[in-house]
């Protein structure tokens, strides 16, 4: 599956707005204001400018949309999930090269909130990986203590976790050392 550049940062932005949900392991990532400067910052949102608590109580409602996305079970459910998000930012499809980028489209009106800009780029992104009939490839880690959301980029959709080298080593240790145990016995 070949996915542009901006594309793909765009299903990295949505997967790291989406393990900052409250339940994840380190509890919510988006609590406040500070977080979510931290989050555009790390994901160069461009035009932030000042935020204030409306705008992260509309990131955190993004946030909940997008995971409610990667839950949906089927591709109907995820493109009328996608379609009430996309429509409510208000795209406003423009070709753009700014900071070094080749041209690249955002999806986002140049005074959009960070909330709409959010779910413009990122839920077009998604649009995306429906369209192209890989909805499957939203997913969720099967550790069983870790729910992190990730977007399955191998060749043959085989991915299982979020991070092979933290939740699946663990649990490739884990296995290891039961049959170790077991063979001692």
């Amino acid at each position: 599956m070949l996915i542009p550049h901006d594309t793909r940062i765009a299903l990295e932005t949505v997967v790291d707005l989406v393990n900052t949900a409250p339940e994840s392991d380190t509890g919510d990532g988006l609590a406040e204001l500070p977080a979510l400067y931290a989050f555009a910052e790390r994901h160069d949102i461009s035009g932030v400018g000042t935020l204030g608590e409306k705008d992260l109580r509309a990131v955190q409602d993004v946030r909940d949309r997008f995971a409610d996305i990667f839950a949906a079970p089927d591709a109907r459910t995820a493109a009328d999930l996608v379609n009430g998000l996309v429509a409510a930012a208000g795209t406003t499809p423009q070709l753009t090269n700014h900071d070094g980028y080749d041209w690249h489209v955002h999806y986002f009106a140049p005074d959009a909130s960070v909330a709409d800009h959010l779910a413009a780029d990122c839920g077009m992104a998604l649009a995306f990986i429906v369209v192209a009939g890989e909805q499957d490839r939203l997913r969720r880690c099967e550790a069983p203590d870790c729910r992190d959301a990730f977007v399955d980029l191998s060749r043959n959709r085989s991915r299982r976790y979020c991070s092979s080298r933290t939740c699946g080593n663990r649990l490739h240790v884990a296995a290891y050392r039961a049959r170790r145990r077991e063979a001692a016995r």
